[in-house]
C-alpha cells in the first residue's frame, strides 16, 4: 500500500475524535510556523491570532463572529494543546460507546459556545474583571469538558482504569476537573476556567435532558448538516427503470428483508450486553473481539 492510500485509509477509518485531535494539531502546528517566520522577519506575530481567538468585548466580536468557534482551534502552548487532546481521547473512547459521532460533534461545539458566552459575560458582569485590559479567549477546554462531563453524567458510576493510580469511578474524575477549575479562578487565568465551567455545565444538562428525551442539541446537528449539504457535490439521479417481479422473486424480497430486520435486532442486542457489561466492569473488561465489534457498531450508527 503506497503511502498516500495509507494516509487517505486512516483518514477514512479514523473516529471523529481522532479527526478533531488531528485538527487541533495541524492548527497548532501552522500557527506556530508562522508565528517563527514573524519572529525571524520581525513581524507582528500576533496579528493574525487576533481575527480567531474569542474577545471579551461584545462589539469586537460582532465583528468577527466566527471567533465564537475558531478560538477553540488555537492553543497557547505544547502543555494546553497536549492536556486537552488527551482529556478529548480519553472521553471520546468512551463517549462513541454510548452516543453517536454527530452527538459528540453536538457537546464538543455546543460546549465551545456556551464557555465562550461565560467567558464574556463574567468579564463583563463581575467586579474583579472591570479594568482589566484587552483579554482573548483561546483553547478546546471547553468543548473538551462538555464531552467529558457529558458521558460521566450518562454513566457517573462506570470503572475505568487510571496508570499509577488504578479503578476510580467515572464521576470522581469529572469532579475532580471541575473542582480544580473552580479552586484556579482566583490564581490566574480566571476566564479560562469560567470557560471551562461552562462547558461543564453544558455536557451535564445536555445529558440531563436527553434522559427526560429532550435533544437540545438537535438543533446544532441540524445546521451542521445543512452546512455540509451545501459543499457537498449533487448526485445525477438515475433514470427509471420499470421491472417486472415474479411472485418467486418478490418471496425472495420479502424474506431477505426480514433477514435483515432479524441481524439488526440479533446486532443491537448484542450491542446492549456490551453496554451492560461495561456499565457493571468497565471498559477493559471487553475482550478485543467486543471491542472491536462495538467499534464497528458505532460507526455504522
Amino acid at each position: 500500500m503506497r503511502s498516500s492510500d495509507r494516509i487517505r485509509y486512516k483518514i477514512q477509518t479514523a473516529t471523529v475524535t481522532e479527526k478533531l485531535i488531528a485538527i487541533n494539531v495541524l492548527v497548532f502546528i501552522l500557527f506556530f510556523l508562522l508565528r517563527t517566520i514573524a519572529y525571524l522577519f520581525q513581524l507582528p506575530s500576533d496579528f493574525l491570532l487576533e481575527w480567531f481567538v474569542f474577545p471579551k468585548e461584545p462589539m469586537e466580536f460582532l465583528l468577527k463572529p466566527w471567533s465564537i468557534i475558531t478560538y477553540s482551534f488555537l492553543h497557547s502552548g505544547i502543555w494546553h494543546i497536549l492536556s486537552n487532546m488527551l482529556i478529548l481521547y480519553f472521553s471520546g473512547i468512551y463517549f462513541l460507546n454510548y452516543f453517536s459521532p454527530k452527538r459528540l460533534l453536538n457537546y464538543y461545539f455546543l460546549g465551545v459556545i456556551i464557555g465562550a458566552l461565560v467567558y464574556m459575560l463574567s468579564y463583563n458582569l463581575f467586579p474583579a474583571f472591570q479594568g482589566t485590559g484587552r483579554s482573548y479567549l483561546m483553547g478546546a477546554s471547553a468543548g473538551v469538558m462538555a464531552v467529558l462531563i457529558g458521558i460521566a453524567s450518562h454513566v457517573p458510576n462506570m470503572r475505568v482504569r487510571l496508570m499509577l493510580i488504578g479503578s476510580v469511578k467515572f464521576w470522581w474524575i469529572a469532579a475532580f476537573l471541575v473542582v480544580l477549575d473552580v479552586i484556579q479562578i482566583p490564581m490566574g487565568n480566571a476566564g479560562g476556567h469560567l470557560a471551562h465551567l461552562g462547558g461543564a455545565a453544558l455536557g451535564y444538562l445536555y445529558t440531563n435532558q436527553l434522559k427526560k428525551g429532550n435533544d437540545i442539541g438537535k438543533w446544532f446537528e441540524n445546521l451542521m448538516d445543512y452546512v455540509a449539504s451545501i459543499f457537498k457535490p449533487r448526485e445525477r439521479k438515475a433514470r427509471m427503470k420499470t421491472v417486472h417481479r415474479t411472485g418467486k422473486t418478490a418471496k425472495t424480497a420479502r424474506r431477505t428483508s426480514t433477514s435483515k430486520s432479524v441481524s439488526k435486532d440479533e446486532k443491537q442486542k448484542r450491542v446492549d450486553a456490551i453496554l451492560d457489561k461495561i456499565s457493571k466492569s468497565g471498559y477493559e473488561s471487553l475482550s478485543k473481539a467486543e471491542k472491536d465489534f462495538l467499534f464497528q457498531a458505532g460507526k455504522e450508527d
